[in-house]
């Protein structure tokens, strides 16, 4: 008998406090969780919840106070800053609401970016192949501020896919974006998410959107409310 494939994320009793002192807030509780290679998950419930803060924990841009999160079989705990942003920067994309793009940089430079950063030295034919993918041949050169939110939302999946990351996570993609653009935005992510078999976890508070994921996980006040598998549902 073949071994089961190590899972995609792996959260084992992760508790996370933010603040300091008497403003300290205890954000996640005790969450475990196991997301499968190639799913497609939604983490939904009420603001103030904890579902960006676990999608940053699973992302290892925020570290949980206790408890272990292995990404990819990795144990993001064992690794240092650059280590977890070397390991991030090959494994993890990041799609973020309000985007991070750089204001300086042209939107072929932007996605070019973490291609350079990990030393690749055909980042800028990568990042205009990704340019294009997405719907921007003829916008490679503009910077973000001459840029439609969808086409900067759009610039920044491309600087997330660029480096072919086994993971993709977004969070509220389409938060601030109107209903149609919005929903061309989803359309790509999941486009994108089968056309290279990536693990996808989605935050959101539209549960149309959640449930085009195989699976949701409800939290509510730091845990894990409701757990369902939609493609068996």
């Amino acid at each position: 008998m073949s071994e089961k494939p190590a899972p995609a994320i792996e959260l084992q009793d992760v508790h996370l406090s933010l603040g300091r002192a008497a403003a300290r807030v205890h954000i996640l509780k005790g969450v475990s969780l196991s997301l499968p290679s190639g799913e497609a998950t939604g983490l939904v419930g009420p603001s103030g919840s904890g579902k960006s803060t676990l999608l940053m924990t699973m992302a290892g841009l925020e570290r949980p106070d206790s408890g272990i999160v292995k990404v990819a079989g990795q144990d993001l705990g064992s690794l240092n800053e650059d280590g977890l942003a070397l390991f991030r920067g090959k494994r993890i994309g990041i799609v973020f609401q309000s985007f991070h793009l750089v204001p300086t940089m042209t939107a072929r430079e932007n996605v070019a970016l973490p291609l350079e950063l990990a030393g690749a030295n055909d980042a800028f034919a990568r990042a205009e192949a990704e340019l294009r993918n997405v719907g921007l041949g003829d916008r490679m050169d503009h910077y973000p501020a001459q840029l439609s939110g969808g086409e900067q939302q759009r610039v920044a999946i491309a600087r997330a896919v660029a480096p072919d990351p086994a993971i993709l996570v977004a969070d509220e993609p389409t938060g601030n974006l109107d209903e149609n653009t919005g929903r061309s935005i989803v359309d790509l992510i999941f486009a994108l998410r089968r056309e290279r078999g990536a693990t996808l976890v989605l935050v959101t508070h539209d549960l149309s959107l959640a449930a085009l994921c195989d699976r949701t996980i409800r939290l509510r006040a730091g845990r894990i409310e409701a757990d369902a598998d939609l493609a068996v549902a």
